[in-house]
């Protein structure tokens, strides 16, 4: 499932190239929605909140996509041939100069604007919102705190604690923090740095395509232990271990340093 900053990057480029523009194409080829043709309406917005992306018309009503785990919009030029096989597309959204194409989004659905709350409402702090100030912080303190007695990697994971964070940001952030992901939220010894830290990192990345967390884009030194199970740490040299964190359609791979990262380990 994508990060935060994946969806943010995607709504902030769908935005640039919609926003204020006429649709003369607007196809919805989800099963549920076939019936609705969007053409003729003009994009309003385009927001993100958290892993969710709204996109705006004039007449009131929104658009409201979600990745999941394999979807995508793309943008391209009249006539340029699609990236993805066209029977994967479940949105196309078309102007006089640009193509937005929506594939393989499982979950849409049209919605009066000033419904998407009921969406959205459940979530945590968008670590990404462009108003974030200290009440959001406050908030995802108080939430963070009263999950003190789950595991912290499954904690970061939870959507309703705050929004953003994936599998690759709950990793790192443990990393960076020194703590093993399967340390109770409670002791954490700095849950405001913590908190704080991960809303960097999906700043950092959140105008590019790239994700770095070391600070490195070269291949393969963009991360500290994400995806680098059997490999040395980068700091210590210790074997970077990976074992499965959390139950059902919740369990996520964590991967972690022994050595840099103390605390319990997988039950």
């Amino acid at each position: 499932m994508p990060e935060g900053d994946t969806v943010y990057l995607a709504g902030k480029r769908l935005r640039a190239a919609l926003s204020g523009q006429r649709l003369v194409r607007g196809e919805l080829r989800h099963p549920r929605l076939v019936q609705h043709d969007l053409a003729g309406l003009t994009v309003a917005d385009v927001a993100s909140v958290g892993k969710h992306l709204f996109t705006r018309f004039d007449d009131g009503r929104s658009l409201h996509s979600h990745f999941k785990m394999d979807g995508s919009w793309h943008l391209y030029r009249p006539g340029m041939a699609w990236h993805r096989p066209g029977h994967e597309a479940r949105a196309v959204l078309e102007t006089a100069e640009r193509v937005a194409v929506g594939f393989l989004l499982h979950d849409l659905e049209l919605l009066p604007t000033d419904q998407e709350d009921r969406l959205v409402g459940h979530l945590g702090p968008d670590l990404l919102d462009p108003t974030w100030g200290p009440d959001h912080a406050a908030e995802a303190l108080r939430r963070f705190t009263a999950r003190g007695a789950s595991e912290v990697g499954s904690v970061l994971l939870e959507q309703r604690m705050v929004a953003g964070i994936g599998n690759l940001y709950k990793t790192e952030v443990c990393f960076l923090i020194g703590v093993s992901p399967w340390t109770l939220a409670r002791d954490v010894p700095d849950p405001v740095a913590t908190l704080a830290l991960a809303r960097e990192l999906l700043l950092r990345n959140a105008d590019r395509p790239q994700q770095s967390t070391t600070g490195e884009l070269a291949r393969g030194r963009e991360h500290w232990v994400y995806g680098r199970a059997g490999r040395p740490c980068r700091r210590c040299g210790t074997r970077i271990r990976s074992a499965t964190q959390g139950d059902s359609v919740y369990a996520r791979v964590a991967y972690w340093c022994p050595r840099c990262q103390p605390g319990p380990g997988p039950g």
